[in-house]
């Protein structure tokens, strides 16, 4: 599991719900709260001790590559409740799942920093962890505390805002930023234009700051200022109209879903890549036969055409490389077809891992496993964020063609149209109808070439229209 910070720790797989641990990482230096045990020796010496105690931050934990921050679900345990090590604490709400975390530590809940509903960005403070039962009120009034001094970042902004620093780093000659029209001025009246305060934009010093350091009667300035309260005003107000129209009758804005900016954020990265798309043809008779045999035995098209495009890489490793830096390309040991699912708000790509290997049927009952966890949003990270290739499948809505967009970190996605009757000629000229499916491929143009999509394609479409080695 991908973990971005070094307290996070892998979940126990035999937990039916998925969970991470976190080792509520403490501060460099513990939060000091120094009490004092004195004790005193026969011959009156007195000898202090002094025992630190100490009240933990638990942390906001990256529960994949991908997440920047999390939401809180639910908080399992209460404020003041007992925790063992293990145990879990909070529900976390990640860019994929919904995650159980769990304490490495005993300790009590001393204080919940962000509430329930709420997000917090990857390692910020969560909630606080007391040692001990007596350290809970001091954990409380540091979570009090906490507000106050998010409170005080706020206020640097407007000192840095504020004119007098700008001026004062405009008064040194050195620097000196100042209009061209200004500098003119600065000339023809003899004024030193490193001491005029400028009041344009930045400490920018305009027309106006040198004729009034020259001492130079606003002759110019009382003409602009008559336009430009007119009409100065009326260009602003229709700019901020036109860059933000209003909303139609009855619209209301929607902010996206912790799932739904994933799927945009990685969407957005995709177009940085070079992309390029072969379709093929392929005859889905003896697959659509096949399909029938299995069916009962609990075997999904899904799991044939994940099946088949897993033997297909085996003998096309170029396609299921990938370059993520622009400058190399690895090829993947395994091959991890991701397929793509609709949930609800958003989508995910649960991995069938070492596809072209397993067997049909294990294969199978692995994709529903998958989806039932993709659904109730339980997935682990390495079952959502491994996939080597990724197959989207529009087929079962009748959909007779469409181009996938290709995931970052991927070589190439194939999307997978519906089988319908089609009418084809052959060699002699005679016509007949037959099943046949349109598949699109779109490839990383940096490490797949053209002639390599399309041998693909051909090993793909061979392994589909003679099916009996997907059952070996």
């Amino acid at each position: 599991m991908a973990a971005s910070s070094s307290f996070l720790s892998t979940a126990s797989l035999s937990n039916p719900k998925s969970t991470i641990s976190f080792a509520s990482s403490v501060s460099p230096a513990p939060i000091p709260s120094l009490r004092r045990v004195v004790f005193r020796s026969p011959s009156s010496h007195r000898r202090v001790t002094t025992v630190r105690s100490k009240i933990r931050e638990i942390f906001m934990p990256a529960l994949s590559s991908t997440m920047t921050e999390g939401k809180i679900v639910s908080w399992i345990k209460t404020e003041g409740e007992k925790l063992a090590k293990g145990e879990s604490v909070v529900v976390v709400e990640s860019d994929k799942a919904d995650m159980d975390v769990e304490t490495f530590y005993d300790g009590y809940l001393a204080a919940i920093v962000v509430g329930e509903g709420e997000t917090a960005p990857v390692g910020a403070a969560i909630g606080l962890l007391a040692e001990t039962e007596a350290e809970i009120e001091e954990a409380k009034n540091k979570a009090a505390s906490k507000p106050s001094s998010s409170a005080v970042v706020p206020s640097p902004p407007p000192a840095t805002s504020s004119p007098a620093p700008a001026a004062a780093a405009s008064d040194g000659p050195r620097k000196t930023v100042a209009t061209p029209h200004a500098k003119k001025l600065a000339k023809q009246h003899k004024v030193d234009i490193g001491s005029v305060a400028g009041t344009g934009p930045f400490g920018r010093i305009t027309a106006s700051d040198v004729e009034a350091a020259a001492g130079i009667a606003p002759t110019v300035t009382p003409p602009p200022p008559p336009p430009s309260p007119a009409a100065a005003p009326a260009p602003t107000a229709k700019a901020t109209t036109t860059s933000s129209p209003p909303l139609l009758p009855d619209a209301s804005i929607v902010p996206f879903t912790a799932v739904q900016s994933a799927v945009s954020k990685n969407m957005i990265e995709s177009l940085s890549v070079p992309t390029f798309r072969v379709g093929y043809p392929v005859n889905t008779a003896a697959l659509d036969a096949l399909y029938e045999k299995v069916k009962p035995k609990g075997v999904t098209m899904t799991a044939l055409l994940a099946k088949a495009a897993g033997m297909a890489l085996a003998q096309h490793p170029v396609v299921n490389a990938s370059c993520k830096d622009g400058k190399s390309f690895s090829y993947n040991s395994n091959i991890n077809v991701a397929v793509a699912v609709a949930i609800n708000g958003g989508l995910i790509t649960p991995v069938l891992q070492d596809a072209d290997k397993l067997d049909l049927y294990l294969l199978s009952q692995k994709w529903k496993e998958l989806v039932g966890k993709a659904r109730s949003k339980q997935l682990q990270p390495h079952e959502y964020n491994s996939g080597t290739f990724t197959l989207s499948n529009l087929g079962m809505f009748g959909v007779d063609r469409f181009d996938a967009i290709l995931p970052p970190g991927q070589g190439a996605i194939m999307a997978v149209g519906a089988s319908k009757p089609t009418v084809v000629a052959d060699k002699d000229g005679f016509f007949s109808v037959k099943n046949k499916m349109l598949v699109n491929v779109t490839a990383d143009h940096r490490i797949v070439y053209g002639a390599d999509l399309a041998a693909f394609l051909q090993t793909f479409a061979k392994i589909v229209e003679n099916p009996d080695s997907l059952t070996l």
